[in-house]
């Protein structure tokens, strides 16, 4: 068992989240493939009822994985928001990997942003970045501001525009 799991609150939500998220993590086009599963759902019980104003038998959490790390999303009501002050950045192996967790986590009402940020049509932040990022970023002062000159001009990320940069340096 793993010994920190994230927790997401969701109003209704938990399940179609944890649906999507699966869907997404488990056509990703690079050969890693891990553990993507809806791993239980747990329902409110009659007593719950009345405290969490949500009707006995509906989805109260759901236990998910992605690329075997462990979630839990819980419809706890309408009361707390996501917000960009947590995210889940995504280490991708080339640009066809973050065009696809792009285009899959924008569509249907997700929001791009900056620097390879983005908000899913839940309202969830994720950071989708070239595993070769953390590269750039090591050592070279020079490179490191060129690679971020050029990073902050972008909102999805262009891997050959950040290698471009650093050659550059």
């Amino acid at each position: 068992m793993q010994k920190i799991v994230p927790h997401l609150w969701y109003d209704t939500q938990a399940e179609k989240a944890a649906d999507l998220y699966i869907s997404i993590f488990s056509g990703k086009p690079s050969s890693r493939s891990a553990g993507n599963a809806v791993t239980h759902i747990e329902r409110y019980p009659k007593a719950a009822e009345s405290v969490s104003g949500k009707k006995a038998g509906s989805v109260m959490t759901v236990a998910f994985e992605l690329d075997g790390q462990q979630f839990l999303a819980l419809n706890g009501g309408p009361q707390f928001q996501f917000n960009e002050s947590i995210s889940f950045l995504v280490n991708c192996e080339d640009q066809a990997e973050v065009d696809y967790f792009w285009g899959k986590l924008t569509e249907d009402g997700g929001q791009e942003s900056m620097c390879g940020w983005l908000k899913d049509k839940f309202g969830m932040s994720w950071q989708i970045v070239p595993k070769q990022f953390n590269e750039f970023m090591k050592g070279d002062k020079e490179k490191m501001e060129k690679v971020m000159a050029k990073l902050l001009t972008m909102k999805k990320v262009d891997l050959e525009a950040l290698q471009e940069a650093a050659e550059k340096a």
